[in-house]
């Protein structure tokens, strides 16, 4: 039976990836995997949820995880990840665990979209990762480049971009 079950993974995987039915459907067929997941989660278009070992991820009551998130609980080793009851993991988010280590979402934590998460988030808290900055300057745009070289080369790192701007 696990052997079946081992040689289905791969095709649930897929299908809830790809499936409709954010509360329904795709929550069955990660159950189905092994992933432990309970009542009145929502899972958006294109979750990963760690296709080999599928059994180290735990999703709470009423947790809500959206569209091209990543979430993987073996990293050279089984560790555990718990999102926690009414957790909210936006759009984008990546969610790594380490070997041997238990990672935690806590309970009503909001993690903003694109972040990346390696360590447990205590309960109730909105975290992200810090804003957009600028690093340099662009003379050649990555699309008029010829190649990688040219366009590294058209770069002026803001540092010397702000220096040798005329003052007014």
């Amino acid at each position: 039976m696990l052997r079946v079950l081992f040689r289905l993974n791969p095709i649930l995987h897929f299908l809830a990836r790809n499936l409709p039915g954010g509360f329904s459907l795709r929550p069955i067929l990660h159950r189905m995997r092994g992933v432990k997941i309970e009542d009145d989660v929502w899972i958006g278009d294109d979750v990963y949820i760690d296709e080999d070992h599928p059994e180290t991820i735990e999703i709470r009551e009423g947790a809500a995880v959206a569209t091209r998130c990543t979430i993987i609980g073996f990293t050279k080793g089984t560790g555990k990840i718990v999102i926690e009851r009414q957790a909210a993991i936006g759009a984008g988010c990546v969610i790594v665990c380490a070997s041997g280590q238990t990672l935690i979402i806590g309970e009503g934590a909001v993690i903003s979209a694109g972040s990346t998460v390696s360590n447990s988030i205590p309960a109730h808290t909105l975290c992200g990762p810090p804003r957009v900055q600028v690093f340099g300057r662009v003379e050649v745009p990555f699309r008029v480049a010829s190649t990688l070289t040219e366009f590294r080369r058209g770069i002026t790192p803001m540092r010397l971009a702000s220096k040798s701007r005329p003052e007014k």
